[in-house]
């Protein structure tokens, strides 16, 4: 549950034992197996649930464009149209995102793997040879993503290891009906289809 796909990955040596004992007894003796690590058990427990690989995009205080990928995102309110975006306090890109007044989030469908895996890259890299769309005045739109958001901020807030960053919809780039779908689920991309 990490805004980063990267922070998803298992860590060397590690493996996730899933418990299923029942019964009175700590945290870590219920559910979770006997002396588990209990950020280890949310951890894969998290990976077990579907979520959208999204990219969020914005231009720092000295106008270089800037971003990462996020899947611990959600639609917050219809009215006002409110999104909202959980950051890694770790990030490089951390600030960048917190301070700036507008972004853009782009909601990837299959066949755009190839976006987040540029944005997997070194902060400073990750806009290497990337097209932006001719409106990119406020807030980066990368010209090739099939759905975008765009995004004034409303709010920041705690969450842990986490900041919430809460983004007023102020337009909706793509179309809807065709796009979306990429997934990130146990530790890997996946699809969503509809029959």
């Amino acid at each position: 549950m990490s805004s980063t796909l990267l922070a998803s990955q298992p860590s060397a040596g590690t493996g996730t034992k899933t418990g299923t004992k029942t019964g009175a007894g700590t945290g870590a003796e219920t559910g979770a197996g006997v002396g588990q690590d209990l950020a280890e058990a949310f951890r894969a427990a998290m990976s077990a649930l579907a979520a959208p690989v999204t990219i969020v995009t914005c231009y720092d205080d000295r106008g270089r464009p800037r971003g990462l990928t996020a899947s611990a995102v959600s639609s917050l309110s219809l009215s006002p149209p409110l999104f909202l975006v959980c950051l890694d306090r770790n990030s490089r890109t951390h600030d960048a995102l917190t301070d700036a007044e507008d972004f853009a989030v782009h909601l990837l469908g299959p066949g755009e793997e190839h976006l987040v895996k540029r944005f997997m890259r070194p902060a400073e890299r990750r806009f290497d040879d990337i097209p932006l769309a001719a409106d990119s005045h406020r807030a980066p739109v990368i010209r090739d993503a099939s759905l975008t958001l765009t995004c004034v901020r409303h709010d920041v807030l705690e969450g842990g290891d986490h900041t919430i960053l809460v983004g007023r919809v102020t337009g909706v780039g793509g179309e809807p009906a065709h796009s979306g779908g990429l997934l990130w689920h146990r530790r890997g991309f996946a699809h969503a289809h509809r029959p």
